[in-house]
């Protein structure tokens, strides 16, 4: 018999999305980049949990929803190490470790205030010059921003 003290239940996702190894201060960025405030999907998401790989780490799962692949590269300069599953019948059907891309267009305002970015219709554009540390490059002035400096744009 089972101490129902010290076991926890999510329920199994029957179809949608999961993203896990998400560092635990990331888990509201992913989802203000994914606007899962707005849907009306059942979302569970867990934070601060125990990962051998990044020390703590947060999970979302999003019923009967695909995360759109134009997304995954925005996710990817946050949460390095995350891996997104699709859900389908149950079973994991595509499982997709999110690489940084060598280039980002949108989702990150540029760091610096004159940019023409900041101040014209123009999408920003970046070279990421650090994949570890997650570094960009304004394409347009050249200005660095690092991780800590980002700003998420839709």
């Amino acid at each position: 018999m089972t101490d129902n003290k010290t076991v926890l239940e999510v329920s199994a996702l029957e179809n949608g999305t999961v993203i896990d190894h998400i560092p635990a201060d990331r888990l509201f960025t992913i989802i203000n980049i994914l606007s899962l405030d707005k849907i009306k999907n059942r979302i569970t998401f867990g934070t601060n949990l125990e990962s051998k790989r990044i020390k703590t780490k947060a999970i979302i799962k999003v019923a009967d929803m695909e995360v759109d692949r134009n997304y995954l590269s925005r996710i990817a300069i946050f949460a390095p190490e995350a891996r997104l599953s699709y859900i389908k019948n149950f079973e994991v059907v595509e499982k997709i470790k999110l690489v940084v891309p060598d280039t980002i267009e949108g989702g990150v305002k540029c760091a610096n205030p004159m940019c023409v970015t900041n101040h014209e219709p123009v999408t920003p554009k970046f070279d990421v010059i650090d994949k570890t540390d997650i570094t960009l490059r304004c394409k347009y002035c050249e200005k660095i921003t690092t991780q800590k400096q980002f700003e998420i744009i839709k």
